[in-house]
């Protein structure tokens, strides 16, 4: 087992990765902007190293400056949390050279599913079932016209190093690709320094479903059922629980297996998704996989007891998996409480928490990193907490969320709480009437 992890991340998932860390006795190192230096990381971590100033690039972006961080402190291994360079080929490939763990997927296995284009084509040889599209990048438009023709519209096109929902656009008719084209590939060339383009089906009505999934060194996976995280705004997520409302225990078992078709395609190291679109008709699609524990980790452990983390950093260290399937016998949902005015179109509000309660009671957790007198960095993601709760009925989980959410006290900036208060009250949400967009008529 490793004697010390460097958490290279921040907030609230660094005091996550440090928690458990704590209780399998093993020593953290925290690294550390400037911006971040009284965050609640930096005051539980056993060692704290600063790494640069508030720009990422020059800090937690910064792969010489960590890896010179877990040098002077004999880190033998590297968590990366989310986000940052959880997912970034080059960091886990130095830490390869540089004999130091990287808890988390394996250089080739993150270009694998990094690249859409060669994800889906990996996919595709596997037999799990992807949405009907290019195959790989298109060479011009009149080559993107010429498939969507084919295919039918409505299409869908995607930047292939895409994310956040950067190079994307949707075609409807044929007139109308040339525009789409351009712009698509600008913005992807812009974000990424990749303007490479691919085409897919458009799919109506779609629910985003993923499957949780864990691999060993031994190429033995298994999967842990469902999260639903249909509920986003501009394909940022907002709210996932699990099970999902739209799963049928059919459902269930045929996504479950295409997950472990996925994971054992790429010989899958760790903990990761595999994401999926559900149409209408219960039918579903590879979207993509994400090769690092995701934000919304906390509602599977919830419902089957299980710390991923601690799965992650046992993988890491050689452990084989049990190779069972795990299924809910809870619900459980999650609502990530953003520094945002949901007044103002979800505009950032960094500033100094004045007042903070948190709510409590039974079946009830927060994942956190900011107390009162914290001042929340304009530098970074506006997420600031994580709300869950588990009950034994997706009827009772709600209740419980209503009843936590009117106990979060945040004063001295905004936050999406409101938001969250009203979407526990609505309707359509109330029956699991919801697909991904949702938020495009909901009003606040």
């Amino acid at each position: 087992m490793f004697k010390k992890i460097l958490v290279a991340n921040r907030g609230e998932i660094a005091m996550r990765v440090i928690r458990t860390c704590k209780e399998m006795g093993i020593k953290t190192v925290a690294v550390y902007s400037t911006a971040d230096k009284d965050s609640l990381p930096v005051r539980f971590a056993d060692e704290a190293v600063c790494i640069g100033p508030p720009v990422s690039k020059q800090s937690y972006l910064s792969i010489p400056n960590i890896m010179a961080a877990a040098e002077i402190t004999n880190a033998d291994a590297i968590h990366p949390g989310y986000g940052f360079l959880s997912e970034n080929e080059e960091f886990s490939r130095m830490c390869q050279i540089h004999g130091i763990k990287f808890i988390g997927a394996l250089p080739e296995q993150i270009a694998g599913m990094g690249d859409k284009a060669t994800a889906k084509a990996t996919m595709i040889a596997a037999g799990v079932p992807c949405i009907p599209g290019s195959k790989g990048l298109l060479k011009d438009v009149n080559d993107a016209k010429k498939i969507a023709k084919e295919i039918k519209f409505p299409v869908i096109l995607k930047a292939t190093a895409g994310g956040g929902g950067k190079g994307m656009r949707i075609v409807w008719k044929d007139e109308d690709m040339e525009a789409a084209w351009d712009s698509a590939r600008q913005e992807a060339g812009a974000a990424f320094g990749n303007d490479g383009v691919y085409m897919e089906k458009f799919i109506e009505e779609p629910r985003h479903i993923e499957i949780q999934i864990a691999g060993d060194q031994y190429e033995n996976a298994c999967h842990l059922s469902e999260r639903d995280c249909s509920i986003q705004r501009r394909h940022q997520k907002l709210v996932e629980e699990t099970p999902s409302p739209f799963m049928t225990d059919e459902l269930r078992e045929k996504m479950g297996q295409a997950a472990i078709k996925a994971a054992k395609a790429v010989k899958y190291e760790g903990v990761g998704t595999v994401e999926f679109l559900v149409d209408k008709n219960r039918d579903f699609y590879f979207m993509e996989m994400n090769t690092r524990i995701q934000v919304e980790h906390t509602i599977t452990e919830e419902v089957i007891d299980y710390d991923l983390i601690k799965e992650q950093i046992l993988i890491a260290a050689g452990k084989p998996i049990s190779g069972k399937n795990y299924y809910p016998h809870m619900h459980a949902i999650q609502c990530r409480i953003n520094a945002e005015d949901p007044y103002a179109d979800f505009r950032p509000s960094p500033g100094k928490i004045t007042d903070y309660h948190c709510p409590g009671g039974h079946g009830v957790r927060i994942d956190s990193h900011v107390y009162s007198g914290y001042t929340i960095p304009p530098n970074y993601d506006s997420m600031i907490s994580k709300l869950i709760v588990v009950a034994q009925t997706r009827e009772e989980a709600i209740l419980k969320m209503k009843r936590a959410l009117d106990e979060y006290i945040i004063e001295g900036v905004k936050t999406t709480i409101p938001f969250h208060q009203k979407l526990m009250a609505n309707e359509d949400f109330n029956k699991g009437n919801f697909t991904t967009k949702f938020m495009e008529d909901f009003q606040f």
